[in-house]
């Protein structure tokens, strides 16, 4: 299969990036106001996730449901097309679940446990991915010999 018709190229053009699997995750089942998924995704700037959630509208992935009121109210929440997106989800968050001590990540309880942390690197320094091959597969060579230095 060619670079150009990679249908994992396509899935990552349509739902990947730093904040759109998280807006995904926080809509899976759930329809949910512009400013309670602004306090869901910390970090998320208004414009981004005006930005996100538009390309997702455009996409089919999310719909968007206007309320004629003041101050407005707007509702997204995921279309039938989007809902196909749940099995990815999940298999994300237990991928996710599963490893999240390796790459230093704590998951909060209580109120907010769906917002992971950082650990501080002094306590849990990050994983080396070196450290993570075989000997054989590390290995870097001297500009100046021309030779494999181990």
């Amino acid at each position: 299969m060619d670079h150009v018709n990679c249908p994992v190229k396509l899935t990552t053009s349509i739902i990947g990036g730093k904040w759109k699997p998280i807006l995904l995750f926080h809509l899976e089942g759930k329809t949910r106001r512009f400013c309670e998924l602004q306090r869901l995704v910390p970090g998320l700037t208004k414009k981004m996730l005006t930005q996100h959630l538009r390309e997702l509208e455009r996409d089919g992935i999310v719909s968007r449901k206007v309320y004629a009121e003041v101050p407005p109210h707007v509702e997204y929440s995921l279309t039938r097309h989007g809902e196909s997106l749940k099995p990815i989800l999940k298999l994300m968050s237990a991928w996710g679940t599963r490893h999240q001590a390796r790459y230093g990540m704590t998951v909060r309880r209580g109120k907010s446990a769906a917002q992971p942390t950082i650990q501080n690197e002094s306590i849990n320094p990050p994983v080396q991915l070196s450290a993570q091959l075989p000997q054989a597969a590390v290995v870097s060579h001297s500009v100046s010999q021309g030779k494999p230095a181990l």
